[in-house]
């Protein structure tokens, strides 16, 4: 079977390279998003799907826009049977929808119909679910609205951040994917109209989701640090005005007291260690953070290498 491929992070590419070692399948193009600038020098950068792509000898396409058939003569060219997307990043227009044999399917990364949109992972993190996984369906030109093939739950583990818990998506994403292609191939395949009923929508990350309330529930912070962690991570802002961002941290239970959200009840410098800081609702143990201008280090480095105080306010 001819197949285009559509998708740009590291889970895009871990699907590609379980469908890449499929028997029986001939993967003609890889599409991904534009090369990005990043760090201080604005290096371009390419995506995991383009380094995958380039390394095994895959064409790789990079359009800015599939639309106003600024991919239809390149679709043309490579006349997929089937186009497999997965957290491409861009909306496919109608005409490359309808133009493969057997359509286009997608991984979308949860338990269709919750978590329609761009950030499925990190919002079922950051929500507190207990399980979430890949969505085989069917595309359409609604946001993550078409006909759904089949669901392959993933649990969510208390330890999981973002990055963890995305890699065993990809290796699921990546299952499911050759699933899939067997049961067209097979002539199998199922596909169940999505019921609006629980349907919900995952909203992109914004600057505004990394900011940590001290005011909240401790474990409703745990949650949003591990659903941005590694990346862009919670941030909050420490006394002398510098931003700090928090990697790593558990919630605690904590004494009565009068000290306002966001104050330091106690530092441990020994070993990883940790800094306990009072929230509306119990505590939250600091264990990972980053500094502004350094790497990512244990609390207990962050300790024995400033003078934190308890006592001091973090926070807006």
């Amino acid at each position: 079977m001819r197949i285009l491929f559509m998708g740009t992070p590291e889970l895009a590419a871990v699907t590609l390279a379980a469908i890449d070692a499929r028997e029986g399948t001939e993967i003609v193009g890889v599409v991904t998003r534009p090369d990005k600038p990043k760090g201080r020098g604005m290096k371009l950068l390419a995506s995991p799907v383009k380094e995958y792509a380039e390394a095994h000898g895959i064409p790789v396409f990079q359009p800015k826009t599939l639309r106003g058939g600024a991919f239809d003569e390149d679709l043309r060219t490579l006349d997929p049977e089937l186009i497999v997307v997965a957290a491409y990043g861009n909306i496919l227009p109608h005409e490359v929808l309808v133009y493969p044999k057997y359509g286009c399917v997608n991984a979308h990364g949860s338990l269709l119909p919750k978590y329609r949109g761009a950030s499925p992972i990190q919002r079922a993190i950051l929500d507190g679910e207990r399980e979430t996984g890949i969505t085989a369906m069917y595309m359409d030109d609604g946001l993550d609205t078409g006909d759904i093939i089949e669901k392959y739950p993933c649990p969510i583990e208390d330890e999981d951040d973002c990055g963890t818990l995305t890699m065993r998506l990809a290796k699921l994403a990546g299952e499911a994917m050759c699933d899939v292609i067997g049961r067209i191939e097979a002539g199998t395949v199922t596909r169940t109209p999505q019921p609006e009923e629980g349907a919900s929508y995952a909203a992109k990350i914004e600057k505004e989701d990394t900011v940590l309330d001290f005011g909240g529930r401790a474990q409703d912070l745990v949650n949003r640090i591990r659903a941005l962690s590694p990346s862009p991570c919670t941030m909050t802002i420490l006394p002398d005005g510098s931003v700090l961002k928090i990697t790593a941290a558990k919630a605690v239970a904590a004494a009565e007291g009068d000290e306002a959200p966001g104050t330091v009840l106690a530092t441990d410098g020994k070993g990883s260690g940790g800094i306990t800081i009072r929230c509306g609702e119990g505590a939250l143990l600091v264990t990972g953070l980053v500094p502004a201008g350094k790497k990512n280090m244990s609390a207990g480095d962050f300790v024995r290498g400033r003078r934190v105080s308890p006592g001091e306010c973090w926070g807006s």
